[in-house]
């Protein structure tokens, strides 16, 4: 029997993203001219795909179909990565001069979503036949096993930080391959090799793009006298950056954060969705979010995500097989990993990443995606250990 819980604690959050979608997106409406269930209806209608997708997925005997369609969700998604440049406008989406959605009828795609959920699959897949614990090898023996690894994110950051502009998904991802690696048994002493050679790539593809350079003094620009204020004033006054450009995003949603307070200006009440912080029921939903519920509000939604997490992790201990285990470490990892990058950056301990809040942030494809990774999921709680 599927994992009960885990299919509830999703459906709640799926929920109250639903809602939100609603109440957030009152300005955008107006500007836009949209009808005012327009959000509403768009969220409403994935949230029920997704939620029957999550549970016809969770009947499905891994056995017979799980492998299938791992090796589908990855090989069809980056098919469709490497494909989008070169659609015509008709058919591509862009947004900042890059294409990131496939325009079908009624709604877009968004391939990078779905491909994250691929590429965990392959990684699972592939590790469960590489690493073993308790097998010692040197560092250049893994090293040499982890190369066509390599190999496939270079092609991976090619396609989604240069050609989707979109660094933000590669860090997710980059942190979710290291941390399964470690799981699947590789050692700590490779880690940190892989660790710092992220880090010079990120670094490479910041300084090479002037919005990323943008969005680090954005982000200095609200932070550094926070930072420089326990430093000796000679040190700081070094270091302080003046002409830094206003941090208007991260300003505003820390300010509704603010604002929220514990219990909230109420559903609907919310301030700083009404033109100051735009688009507030996608990225910086949580903003809104604790705005207009407050620090309870906030809390609630933050012990769903452990909770689910919780689930997952546990019914990765009870599988046997270790594949199966390490792809459902591996969706929890991106669950998580995905709320702490945004929130992070929503309240301005990092720079803002456009990493999307899995099940409340407003579009279709990634919830859809979140939901086959939990019904996936829910599918291999079939064979866990009870």
């Amino acid at each position: 029997m599927a994992d009960t819980r885990l299919f509830l604690y999703a459906t709640i959050l799926i929920s109250i993203g639903v809602i939100m979608s609603y109440s957030l997106s009152a300005y955008t409406v107006i500007i836009y001219n949209y009808s005012e269930f327009h959000f509403l209806a768009r969220q409403l209608f994935s949230a029920i795909i997704g939620i029957l997708l999550m549970w016809i997925l969770s009947q499905v005997d891994p056995s017979k179909g799980f492998i299938k369609i791992g090796f589908f969700l990855f090989l069809a998604t980056l098919g469709l990565m490497i494909i989008m440049p070169f659609l015509p406008d008709s058919l591509a989406s862009s947004a900042g001069g890059a294409k990131r959605w496939i325009r079908l009828p009624g709604f877009s795609l968004a391939p990078s979503e779905f491909f994250k959920l691929g590429f965990i699959f392959f990684l699972s897949w592939s590790f469960s036949r590489k690493f073993a614990f308790g097998e010692k090898r040197s560092i250049k023996e893994e090293f040499l096993i982890v190369l066509p690894y390599l190999g496939v994110f270079v092609v991976v950051v090619f396609l989604i930080a240069v050609m989707q502009n979109d660094l933000g998904q590669v860090v997710l991802l980059a942190i979710t391959l290291g941390l399964m690696l470690i799981f699947a048994g590789g050692s700590l002493q490779l880690f940190g090799i892989l660790f710092f050679g992220v880090i010079g790539l990120g670094t490479l593809t910041i300084i090479t793009s002037s919005h990323r350079i943008l969005r680090v003094k954005l982000w200095w620009a609200n932070a550094q006298d926070s930072i420089l204020a326990i430093l000796p004033h000679k040190i700081a006054d070094f270091i302080r950056v003046d002409n830094l450009p206003e941090p208007y995003q991260i300003h505003h949603a820390t300010n509704a954060i603010y604002n929220g307070g514990f219990f909230g200006q109420g559903l609907g009440e919310g301030l700083i969705k009404l033109g100051f912080l735009s688009e507030v029921h996608t990225d910086m939903v949580l903003a809104g979010i604790t705005e207009e519920l407050g620090f309870i509000g906030l809390l609630v939604c933050l012990g769903l995500f452990c909770a689910i997490i919780y689930r997952i992790f546990k019914i990765a201990n009870r599988i046997k097989d270790q594949s199966y285990s390490l792809f459902c470490i591996g969706v929890a990892l991106l669950i998580g990993f995905s709320l702490i990058i945004n929130s992070f950056g929503v309240s301005g301990i990092t720079p803002i990443k456009g990493i999307a809040v899995p099940f409340l942030s407003y579009g279709g494809s990634s919830l859809i995606a979140n939901c086959i990774a939990i019904g996936l999921v829910l599918s291999l709680s079939r064979q866990s250990r009870i």
